[in-house]
């Protein structure tokens, strides 16, 4: 039976050392400020939303929410994130992606601050991360799994870690963050010939491809560390991982929980990083 890795110990084990930040900020005049930026009612985007809302209230840090409806205009919604851009009292942003099809992403890409850009989403800080810059912003996702696996003290160093998913959010800037602890890195995907076969040859294996329950036994060996990034609901309505939690557990060395794993720490690396930007006024 797997050890089931609780994220809520790891944002805890950050939790006084954010707290001093903040207040040290605001003894100087500064008020962290982060703005989440929401457009429509995804219920992923707001089990994200309610949780980093929590963990903010929790360290003290101010944020504030911007709903914009689904069916906004490119133009009004251009109009609206330029607003929330340039107000100084805004030191981090969180948009939440994907944005309905009918929005222009890349277009607000370009817009948004790289020093507001807490979840590293534009060119200017996914190249950081790719040239292993460390000015930048990481997405916080990846950057969780990371705090994660250290804190947990799950060595890196030499071990083959499988990813599952190679989106420009989790799966390619978690590659280069584990290739910084010395990591041997595959991506899989859903063109990897005998995927199940390439999940188990790996000592850590990290579900990030956004399909629900897609991981089950016959992808797993004895004595693997799951790391399970998917956040999805399933026919219930029920927030569950990319892993087959149940399954797996039996077989697995330790495995995360969804909700309550990566989550939960991916919070606190949002509440790092709004300090940090803070910091650099």
């Amino acid at each position: 039976m797997a050890e089931v890795l609780k994220g809520i110990e790891v944002a805890n084990a950050m939790k006084e050392k954010l707290i001093a930040e903040n207040a040290a900020l605001i003894a100087k005049g500064v008020t962290p400020c982060l703005a989440i930026v929401r457009v429509g009612e995804r219920q992923d985007d707001l089990a994200y939303e309610r949780g980093a809302l929590k963990r903010f209230e929790g360290l003290g840090i101010a944020v504030q929410v911007s709903v914009f409806p689904e069916d906004i205009s490119q133009d009004e919604f251009e109009a609206g994130f330029k607003e929330i851009n340039g107000n100084a009292a805004v030191h981090g942003i969180l948009l939440f992606r994907p944005l309905p099809k009918h929005l222009d992403e890349d277009a607000i890409l370009r817009i948004i601050d790289p020093a507001k850009d807490m979840d590293g989403m534009c060119d200017t800080n996914i190249a950081k991360v790719f040239a292993g810059d460390e000015s930048g912003y990481a997405p916080c996702t990846p950057e969780g799994v990371v705090e994660l696996l250290k804190h947990f003290e799950i060595p890196m160093k030499g071990r083959k870690i499988v990813i599952v998913g190679r989106s420009m959010v989790v799966g390619k800037p978690l590659a280069m963050l584990l290739l910084k602890e010395n990591a041997t890195i595959t991506i899989c995907h859903t063109r990897t010939e005998d995927l199940a076969a390439e999940c188990r040859a790996a000592d850590i294996l990290i579900a990030a491809a956004g399909a629900a329950k897609m991981i089950k036994a016959e992808h797993v060996k004895e004595g693997t560390a799951v790391i399970d990034v998917g956040i999805n609901v399933d026919d219930e309505g029920n927030l569950c991982g990319d892993v087959d939690f149940e399954a797996i557990e039996p077989i697995a060395s330790v495995i995360t929980p969804v909700p309550g794993g990566v989550g939960s720490v991916t919070t606190s690396i949002l509440a790092m990083h709004t300090l940090k930007a803070a910091g650099k006024i």
